[in-house]
């Protein structure tokens, strides 16, 4: 069974084959064990094209790849195979065992691991953030936990736009670009609020 996914017009161009072109973030060797050991990145949901990149990249680190299991919930679907480098990946999935946002890859020479999928369209600045902090050897939250945090930070990101927006519009911004801030009375700078009810 194989997946028609369509990429974005920009990502067709994009040798997917290439390891150089794989947006994948690890945690440093040897650190302390944490709920995510990384973060990947995938062009698009379909994991037949995806999945041997990402495993031709882990292997000579963490030896061969066998197993990798995900939840379907996000994965359109989900092949029982991959071919790989002349060797079968075999793929599994778990709906309430395993977090929608993580991928879990295993090996027989040294264990296993546990990757954050980011979503192929987030945008650049999430997808960096999300990254960086699934690969922080002190983290300590989930998958799916890093993506709410994700969602609220790109919210208050969008509403800090939405206000310098009507800031802007209203003339809030004098001349040359500079920011025109409110001017307090210096007398009621430095004064709390309490003490100037009568």
């Amino acid at each position: 069974m194989t997946a028609t996914v369509s990429p974005s017009p920009t990502l067709e161009a994009e040798d997917r084959s290439s390891p150089s072109s794989l947006r994948l973030s690890l945690a440093p060797v040897g650190s302390a064990p944490a709920l995510l050991d990384g973060a990947w990145w995938p062009r698009s949901r379909d994991l037949a094209a995806e999945l041997p990149s990402l495993t031709a990249v882990l292997e000579p680190q963490w030896g061969r790849i066998t197993r990798v299991t995900v939840n379907p919930t996000h994965w359109p679907v989900v092949p029982r195979k991959v071919t790989v480098a002349g060797h079968v990946v075999n793929v599994g999935w778990f709906l309430a065992e395993q977090d929608p946002h993580e991928l879990l890859l295993l090996s027989y020479r040294l264990g296993r691991w546990n990757l954050l999928v980011v979503p192929p369209l987030t945008d650049p600045a999430s997808a960096a953030w999300l990254m960086a902090a699934a690969s922080d050897p002190r983290g300590t939250s989930t998958a799916s936990r890093l993506m709410e945090e994700a969602a609220r930070r790109r919210t208050a990101s969008e509403t800090d736009r939405a206000v310098e927006a009507v800031w802007d519009s209203e003339g809030g911004h004098e001349a040359g670009g500079r920011i025109a801030r409110p001017r307090v009375p210096a007398g009621t700078a430095a004064m709390p609020p309490w003490s100037m009810v009568r």
